[in-house]
């Protein structure tokens, strides 16, 4: 208990001289032991590594999971180092719902089996973005996340230790300094005082005790030099390991570049895929007040929709159709709104007026940006674009 009681006594009175020191250099009132310009260069791009890396995890973590409240939930489970429950992503609950619907309104009708593809297509969708999120997690979050709970903080206990050895280092040298001012005041005024009439009471050499003082505060001096000598080499081999971290976080970012070049390349071959179904499940089916993006259409730099033209206005077919040959089906035939005026390229075409009603309807062999329409007893082919087919 003894023991205890002079530790912390002696802990206590280090503590105070660090923090007088340290106060009377905020007051420029004490000199301060400054480092070396290399060291400084080491400690600013260790501090700007720190601050980069930690916005890098947190946006990441943001991008991988957006909702606020599933990441609390993992980071509770991370600390209790308990495993996190499976949660379903995103697309994987939309693909379920459209299975779902689909079995209500039945698989065997159109819009039934149409969910049934889409809604596969979801699930995979949402299989391939977990299988992203959980590599970019242990590829890339992982390695940031170790550096800075596990070496930063290393290295900011070590230059804790090393700012006190420091304000030790300081306080050793305040304190030669002073003993050694007080040892040549002492040996300049005499060393005795007449207290009484007839007798002199010499006391203590000051000299001698101030030269004491002298002895014990260099030796106190070279072992805070020693000791913040040796905290700065360790200091400084941890800061200059900051270079292997950027290696690491290199290779660590080209893996994070590979898993989202993988999960988008996925995301567009399943997204082909179900074009590609959905295309050849409907055929030339066409649906009321659907827009059409073909890739094989021109669009002008103006925003007017009426300047997309088909490739077919601008390039005649090789066998152009006989229009006047051209009979209309038995069934099939509907009514569409003409939304913009077109002027017919050649005789096969049919020119038509903003607002009006025409008759259509598609013949086999037909381009799919095109339908015959009928208005009266004239008969031409349209362009689907200009058109709004109505029930």
């Amino acid at each position: 208990m003894d023991f205890s009681v002079k530790k912390l006594a002696s802990d206590a009175g280090v503590f105070f001289s660090r923090a007088v020191q340290y106060t009377e250099e905020k007051l420029g009132q004490a000199e301060k032991t400054e480092l070396d310009a290399h060291f400084e260069g080491l400690l600013a791009r260790a501090d700007c590594t720190k601050n980069w890396t930690e916005k890098i995890y947190r946006q990441t973590e943001v991008l991988l999971q957006p909702n606020p409240s599933a990441r609390i939930e993992e980071f509770l489970y991370e600390k209790l180092d308990r495993k996190v429950p499976y949660r379903a992503t995103n697309g994987e609950i939309l693909g379920q719902y459209m299975l779902e619907a689909a079995k209500e309104f039945g698989p065997g009708t159109p819009y039934g089996s149409t969910l049934i593809q889409v809604g596969d297509c979801q699930r995979r969708l949402g299989g391939a973005e977990r299988e992203f999120l959980q590599t970019s997690s242990i590829s890339f979050l992982t390695p940031l996340r170790n550096f800075l709970e596990g070496d930063w903080r290393t290295i900011t206990k070590e230059r804790r230790l090393l700012e006190n050895r420091r304000l030790d280092l300081d306080a050793c040298k305040a304190r030669l300094k002073k003993a050694k001012a007080a040892e040549a005041k002492a040996a300049a005024v005499p060393d005795f005082q007449e207290t009484r009439p007839r007798n002199y009471v010499l006391s203590a050499s000051a000299s001698a005790l101030w030269s004491e003082e002298v002895e014990k505060a260099e030796q106190e001096l070279r072992v805070a030099q020693t000791e913040f000598d040796r905290q700065a080499e360790v200091t400084r081999l941890l800061l200059e390991g900051i270079s292997s971290t950027h290696v690491n976080h290199l290779r660590c970012l080209h893996e994070f570049v590979e898993a989202q070049a993988t999960y988008y390349s996925q995301c567009h071959h399943f997204m082909q895929e179900l074009q590609k179904e959905l295309s050849s499940a409907n055929g030339d089916v066409r649906y009321p007040n659907s827009f059409v993006v073909n890739p094989r259409s021109v669009r002008s730099p103006s925003a007017d929709p009426s300047s997309t033209l088909p490739i077919n206005s601008l390039s005649p077919e090789t066998e152009p159709l006989q229009i006047e040959e051209v009979q209309p089906p038995a069934s099939g035939t509907r009514k569409a709104k003409v939304l913009y005026d077109y002027d017919a390229a050649d005789t096969s075409e049919l020119s038509l007026l903003a607002d009006e009603l025409i008759t259509v309807y598609t013949v086999p062999g037909m381009d799919s940006d095109w339908l015959i329409g009928e208005r009266g007893n004239q008969k031409g082919k349209v362009p689907v674009t200009y058109l709004e087919l109505l029930s």
